[in-house]
């Protein structure tokens, strides 16, 4: 099945302001890309840049983009791990971006095999629950955030922190208040504590029932992570210490993190993130799905990848339920309450309003 042309969209979606540790989003910088084949499959595939993460902006994708879109035109869409070599040859990193060309590859085939994209990575079904994130602010909007999301039917709630250790603690103090012991709580630093920090800052939150803390030091501080497990009192998830499988060996062999949290986007898509769940399956670790702010488009083959494999116990697919503005997506998962369902059909099963790629500053490969 051989390429024929691709389309990259600049998919950007307003947003209410979104703010964690590292900065404040008030806009999705997506990027989309379609894939035209030989056999009228178009296989779609999003990816959301955040740059005080991943280091890459929509820019610096779009562009990019527009590299491996010509690298790939006439060759064939059904050799994977044959195209996403060449993207990696091409150069180094760029995650994100080359996380929506491996996604659109992907649907391309289990549209091709007649297959759910799920059915097609070997998984069936499941109920996935999500939590839903507060940003940060005020300790007093966070906790009147966090009672509106529980009166709205959340069991979950994910608490962004990583600022001065008193009042992300106070933060913690005044949300259980709110919403009382039943409610799950898991918190994200998102790298914004020291070393000394977090020891001091777990330790204090470990009284308010807190099921897990996400990525609590910066990257460089991995040293340090075994004896951040060893000694808190609440487990540690990986987040952007993990890009790849190598990143999960290292970490899992240190006894450097409890759980492991995927994203696409640091992945580079759904080939390596197989290769990450390989080796969490293979040392008893548990992961969760997560993403950016992607669209339902994204967020739908995250969907469907979680549903393919049992490692995967934590759901962090609320990302289109995190102020965007504007749903311009075509099927895709829905939202039950809280619960994320998969569409029918084959592949991912998501498109977009052609109305509003009409708006959308647009490279077709010639």
């Amino acid at each position: 099945m051989i390429v024929e042309k691709i389309q990259i969209f600049k998919y950007s979606l307003p947003m209410h302001p979104f703010t964690i540790a590292t900065g404040t989003m008030d806009y999705a910088q997506n990027i989309l890309i379609k894939i035209f084949t030989s056999e009228n499959i178009i296989g779609l595939g999003e990816c959301s840049a955040f740059p005080m993460i991943v280091g890459e902006t929509q820019n610096t994708c779009y562009e990019m983009a527009k590299d491996f879109a010509k690298l790939w035109k006439g060759k064939d869409a059904l050799s994977i791990e044959e195209r996403l070599n060449e993207l990696h040859l091409f150069t180094a990193g760029n995650s994100t971006i080359k996380s929506a060309f491996d996604m659109a590859l992907y649907d391309i085939a289990a549209q091709k095999a007649k297959q759910p994209l799920y059915k097609f990575l070997g998984g069936s079904k499941k109920e996935m629950l999500t939590d839903i994130t507060v940003g940060i602010g005020s300790t007093e909007t966070m906790a009147a955030q966090a009672k509106a999301f529980l009166e709205n039917g959340a069991a979950i709630l994910k608490i962004k922190l990583g600022k001065d250790i008193a009042t992300d603690v106070e933060r913690i103090k005044q949300i259980r208040e709110a919403v009382g012991n039943k409610t799950k709580i898991r918190i994200d630093a998102n790298q914004g504590w020291t070393f000394e920090d977090a020891k001091e800052a777990l330790t204090q939150l470990g009284k308010y029932n807190i099921e897990f803390c996400e990525q609590p030091m910066r990257t460089y501080n991995d040293e340090y992570l075994p004896e951040l497990v060893k000694n808190s009192p609440i487990k540690i998830m990986a987040d952007e210490s993990v890009y790849n499988h190598h990143d999960a060996l290292r970490l899992i062999k240190n006894k450097a993190c409890d759980y492991i949290n995927i994203k696409f986007a640091k992945s580079g898509g759904i080939h390596e993130a197989k290769k990450i769940i390989e080796i969490a399956t293979q040392y008893s670790i548990p992961c969760m799905m997560g993403g950016m702010l992607e669209s339902r488009v994204a967020l739908t083959a995250f969907a469907h990848f979680a549903a393919a494999n049992p490692q995967i116990i934590f759901y962090d697919m609320d990302t289109c339920m995190l102020g965007h503005k504007v749903d311009p997506v075509i099927g895709g998962v829905t939202y039950n309450g809280y619960n994320v369902q998969l569409p029918n059909g084959f592949g991912i099963g998501a498109d977009v309003e052609e109305r509003f790629l009409g708006g959308c500053e647009m490279f077709t490969t010639s």
